[in-house]
Protein backbone atom coordinates (compact mmCIF):
# COMPACT_ATOMS: atom_id res chain seq x y z
CA UNK A 1 0.00 0.00 0.00
CA UNK A 2 1.58 3.17 -1.19
CA UNK A 3 1.43 6.50 1.20
CA UNK A 4 -1.80 7.88 0.02
CA UNK A 5 -3.65 4.39 0.44
CA UNK A 6 -1.60 4.61 4.24
CA UNK A 7 -3.82 8.25 4.78
CA UNK A 8 -6.92 6.85 3.38
CA UNK A 9 -6.79 4.22 5.52
CA UNK A 10 -5.79 6.75 8.75
CA UNK A 11 -8.24 9.86 7.85
CA UNK A 12 -11.07 7.63 6.71
CA UNK A 13 -11.20 4.58 9.01
CA UNK A 14 -14.27 3.20 9.93
CA UNK A 15 -12.40 1.60 13.47
CA UNK A 16 -10.64 4.54 14.64
CA UNK A 17 -13.47 6.08 17.63
CA UNK A 18 -15.10 9.15 16.09
CA UNK A 19 -13.59 11.92 18.69
CA UNK A 20 -9.81 10.50 17.34
CA UNK A 21 -10.53 11.24 13.60
CA UNK A 22 -12.37 15.01 14.56
CA UNK A 23 -9.07 15.26 16.40
CA UNK A 24 -7.01 14.36 13.17
CA UNK A 25 -9.24 16.23 10.54
CA UNK A 26 -8.81 19.22 13.12
CA UNK A 27 -5.26 19.41 13.16
CA UNK A 28 -5.36 18.98 9.65
CA UNK A 29 -7.46 21.33 8.46
CA UNK A 30 -5.07 23.78 10.20
CA UNK A 31 -1.61 22.52 8.49
CA UNK A 32 -3.62 22.58 5.28
CA UNK A 33 -4.50 26.34 6.18
CA UNK A 34 -0.92 27.19 6.99
CA UNK A 35 0.18 25.72 3.71
CA UNK A 36 -1.88 27.01 1.67
CA UNK A 37 -1.83 31.06 3.41
CA UNK A 38 2.16 30.39 2.56
CA UNK A 39 1.41 29.51 -1.24
CA UNK A 40 -1.05 32.15 -1.69
CA UNK A 41 1.24 34.86 -0.04
CA UNK A 42 3.27 34.51 -3.62
CA UNK A 43 1.39 32.22 -6.12
CA UNK A 44 3.28 32.77 -8.95
CA UNK A 45 6.22 31.11 -7.18
CA UNK A 46 4.17 28.08 -6.58
CA UNK A 47 4.88 26.57 -10.25
CA UNK A 48 8.52 26.35 -9.15
CA UNK A 49 7.79 24.59 -5.99
CA UNK A 50 8.83 20.89 -6.41
CA UNK A 51 10.61 17.88 -4.72
CA UNK A 52 9.94 14.59 -2.87
CA UNK A 53 6.93 14.44 -0.89
CA UNK A 54 8.84 14.09 2.31
CA UNK A 55 11.26 17.08 1.18
CA UNK A 56 7.76 19.55 0.72
CA UNK A 57 6.67 17.69 4.00
CA UNK A 58 9.83 19.61 6.16
CA UNK A 59 10.04 22.14 3.64
CA UNK A 60 6.36 23.02 5.15
CA UNK A 61 7.05 21.55 8.97
CA UNK A 62 4.15 19.03 8.54
CA UNK A 63 4.87 14.93 8.92
CA UNK A 64 4.47 12.68 5.90
CA UNK A 65 0.79 11.92 6.02
CA UNK A 66 -0.35 15.47 6.52
CA UNK A 67 1.52 16.19 3.13
CA UNK A 68 -0.23 13.40 1.63
CA UNK A 69 -3.62 14.19 2.62
CA UNK A 70 -2.79 18.17 1.00
CA UNK A 71 -1.55 16.39 -2.23
CA UNK A 72 -4.54 14.14 -2.70
CA UNK A 73 -6.55 17.59 -1.69
CA UNK A 74 -4.70 20.17 -3.69
CA UNK A 75 -4.08 17.34 -7.02
CA UNK A 76 -7.65 18.41 -9.04
CA UNK A 77 -6.23 21.94 -9.08
CA UNK A 78 -2.23 21.15 -10.67
CA UNK A 79 -1.69 22.48 -13.82
CA UNK A 80 -0.20 19.32 -13.96
CA UNK A 81 -1.69 16.64 -11.76
CA UNK A 82 1.06 14.72 -9.69
CA UNK A 83 1.09 10.88 -9.53
CA UNK A 84 -0.24 9.95 -6.21
CA UNK A 85 -2.06 7.16 -6.91
CA UNK A 86 1.62 5.35 -7.06
CA UNK A 87 2.88 8.11 -4.88
CA UNK A 88 6.01 7.07 -2.44
CA UNK A 89 7.52 9.17 0.02
CA UNK A 90 10.79 10.02 -2.28
CA UNK A 91 8.66 10.59 -5.34
CA UNK A 92 8.89 13.81 -6.98
CA UNK A 93 5.81 16.12 -7.23
CA UNK A 94 5.20 19.91 -8.03
CA UNK A 95 2.67 22.63 -6.55
CA UNK A 96 1.83 24.01 -9.78
CA UNK A 97 -1.50 25.06 -9.47
CA UNK A 98 -4.67 27.25 -11.37
CA UNK A 99 -5.63 30.06 -9.61
CA UNK A 100 -9.24 30.14 -10.68
CA UNK A 101 -9.40 26.28 -10.21
CA UNK A 102 -7.97 26.06 -6.87
CA UNK A 103 -10.16 28.58 -5.46
CA UNK A 104 -13.52 26.83 -7.28
CA UNK A 105 -12.39 23.58 -6.13
CA UNK A 106 -11.97 25.16 -2.44
CA UNK A 107 -15.59 26.22 -2.81
CA UNK A 108 -17.24 23.07 -4.11
CA UNK A 109 -15.20 21.03 -1.16
CA UNK A 110 -17.06 23.46 1.13
CA UNK A 111 -13.51 25.13 2.84
CA UNK A 112 -14.62 27.93 3.77
CA UNK A 113 -11.69 28.12 5.91
CA UNK A 114 -9.64 28.15 2.75
CA UNK A 115 -11.66 30.12 0.50
CA UNK A 116 -12.04 32.89 2.91
CA UNK A 117 -8.07 33.35 3.64
CA UNK A 118 -7.09 37.01 3.50
CA UNK A 119 -4.21 36.06 0.92
CA UNK A 120 -6.73 36.15 -1.70
CA UNK A 121 -7.96 39.31 -1.68
CA UNK A 122 -4.25 40.42 -3.07
CA UNK A 123 -5.00 38.43 -5.75
CA UNK A 124 -8.63 39.00 -6.54
CA UNK A 125 -11.35 41.64 -5.84
CA UNK A 126 -14.32 40.56 -3.92
CA UNK A 127 -16.47 41.21 -7.16
CA UNK A 128 -14.15 38.71 -8.72
CA UNK A 129 -13.93 36.14 -6.05
CA UNK A 130 -17.95 36.48 -5.93
CA UNK A 131 -18.05 35.60 -9.89
CA UNK A 132 -15.94 33.16 -9.35
CA UNK A 133 -17.87 31.47 -5.93
CA UNK A 134 -20.46 31.29 -8.03
CA UNK A 135 -19.47 29.21 -11.00
CA UNK A 136 -18.69 27.03 -9.15
CA UNK A 137 -21.69 26.62 -7.62
CA UNK A 138 -23.25 27.08 -11.00
CA UNK A 139 -21.27 24.09 -12.22
CA UNK A 140 -22.94 21.62 -9.84
CA UNK A 141 -26.44 22.71 -10.40
CA UNK A 142 -28.43 20.25 -12.80
CA UNK A 143 -30.80 22.33 -15.36
CA UNK A 144 -33.47 20.29 -16.69
CA UNK A 145 -34.31 21.03 -20.25
CA UNK A 146 -38.67 22.07 -20.84
CA UNK A 147 -40.35 19.35 -21.82
CA UNK A 148 -42.32 19.29 -24.98
CA UNK A 149 -45.84 18.15 -25.02
CA UNK A 150 -47.48 16.77 -28.22
CA UNK A 151 -49.98 19.82 -28.01
CA UNK A 152 -47.60 22.56 -27.47
CA UNK A 153 -46.65 23.99 -30.52
CA UNK A 154 -42.95 22.70 -32.36
CA UNK A 155 -40.06 24.41 -31.33
CA UNK A 156 -38.71 24.77 -34.99
CA UNK A 157 -41.16 27.07 -35.76
CA UNK A 158 -43.52 25.99 -38.60
CA UNK A 159 -46.61 26.83 -35.90
CA UNK A 160 -47.90 23.46 -36.35
CA UNK A 161 -48.38 21.48 -32.80
CA UNK A 162 -45.38 19.40 -32.15
CA UNK A 163 -47.35 15.81 -32.98
CA UNK A 164 -48.05 17.16 -36.55
CA UNK A 165 -44.50 18.26 -37.27
CA UNK A 166 -41.41 17.40 -35.66
CA UNK A 167 -42.76 15.21 -33.18
CA UNK A 168 -44.43 13.27 -35.43
CA UNK A 169 -41.05 10.74 -35.78
CA UNK A 170 -40.76 10.37 -32.02
CA UNK A 171 -41.45 7.13 -30.84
Amino acid sequence: MGILGQWHAMAYSEKTPKNELQALWTEYFQKEKEIYATLLKDPGTSAAITGTVRELADRFGVDLMTMTGFLDGINDSLKEPNPIDEMEEDTQVQLGFDLEKLYKNMVLAGADWLYNLPEWESIYDAERRAVLFKEAKDSQTVRKEARIYPNDPCPCGSGKKYKKCCGRNVA
